[in-house]
């Protein structure tokens, strides 16, 4: 069966489009540099709890079903490959290039403000020690009401423009008369080898973990009803056969930038003739015939690779669309 198509490789940003498909998205660690000597005081060593209210919010995000969210290990491989550095973490230029690469509808970068305990709303005893510690309500210092506090500020970012699309922010409390913000103890039991599991129950049962899970829960609400009203990317692409393997296994010259993702299906084609402009010679058409199918199993930001399927077999040339 013969079509005619052209040559196009580009990535265009329809709004408003695909109502029904869920828009796909990235979580970055969210920065905690306003908190940090406060977390390290916390839980006696720096923690990185930014990728701890990521996780927690991917989740969440997942769970409420408005969003398709990219998932952590292949956000995790680009930053490595990007040498992202943590103090980009709430840089949208530098989110929206990841996005980019990642072939998603949006990003979203964040900042935590407050974590820990509240000291408005917290008396403790007095005495040097307590003064040191009683901040964060950790064992050995007494409390009769001990309060915990978390509030993130999260945006969305446009992946072509790095324009904020939606700013949200959540903010939870949680207190309890007779304990610290972490349990009784000089320390924190749910921690294993030095790493903080933010998504273990051990911390979710604590107050602060009570009150991450609010401030998170209110902007996983606030981006699910703003997931109607973002752009869409919608993706066309085409390119060429750059390698074939005896095993069937194709290398194309398109990649990421192209908005490839692995899972991806192309249409491979056959140019069979081209057709000229009479009156200036330029290619105005390109007759082709279909060839077969191949599925993205690897893409960089340049190439992808893919198995292909069909009556048979590819030939270095061939062009690829996902038309």
């Amino acid at each position: 069966m013969r079509r005619i198509a052209s040559f196009v490789l580009c990535s265009t940003l329809i709004a408003g489009a695909g109502a029904q498909q869920k828009k796909r998205v990235a979580v970055m660690n969210f920065d905690y540099a306003t908190v940090q000597s406060g977390v390290a005081a916390l839980f006696g060593t720096n923690q990185d709890i930014g990728k701890g209210i990521a996780d927690i919010l991917v989740d969440k995000l997942v769970n409420g079903g408005a969003y398709s969210v990219i998932e952590r290990k292949q956000l995790d491989k680009i930053l490595a490959e990007q040498n992202f550095s943590n103090s980009d973490r709430a840089d949208a230029n530098s989110a929206a290039k990841i996005a980019r690469i990642l072939g998603v509808d949006a990003i979203i970068v964040g900042s935590i403000t407050q974590f820990g305990r509240d000291d408005k709303s917290t008396a403790v005893g007095g005495g040097a020690a307590t003064s040191a510690l009683g901040r964060f309500g950790i064992g050995g210092v007494k409390s009769t009401k001990s309060t915990a506090v978390c509030q993130i500020t999260a945006r969305m970012i446009n992946t072509s423009t790095a324009e904020i699309l939606a700013s949200v922010q959540g903010r939870g409390e949680e207190s309890r008369n007779g304990t610290g913000i972490l349990g009784a103890g000089g320390s924190y039991a749910g921690m294993a080898a030095g790493a903080l599991d933010m998504k273990s129950s051990n911390f979710a049962d604590t107050i602060l973990g009570m009150a991450v899970n609010k401030a998170t829960t209110q902007v996983a609400n606030g981006m699910a009803q703003r997931a109607s009203s973002l752009p869409t990317v919608t993706v066309t692409v085409d390119g060429m056969v750059a390698d074939v393997s005896p095993d069937g296994t194709l290398i194309i010259n398109v990649g990421s930038k192209a908005g490839l993702k692995v899972g991806d299906t192309l249409a491979i084609k056959r140019k069979i003739r081209e057709v000229r402009d009479p009156a200036t010679g330029k290619v105005i058409r390109s007759v082709e015939d279909a060839v077969g199918a191949m599925k993205i199993t690897e893409v960089d930001e340049a190439s992808a690779v893919g198995k292909f399927s069909g009556a048979g077999p590819a030939k270095v040339g061939d062009t690829v669309s996902n038309k």
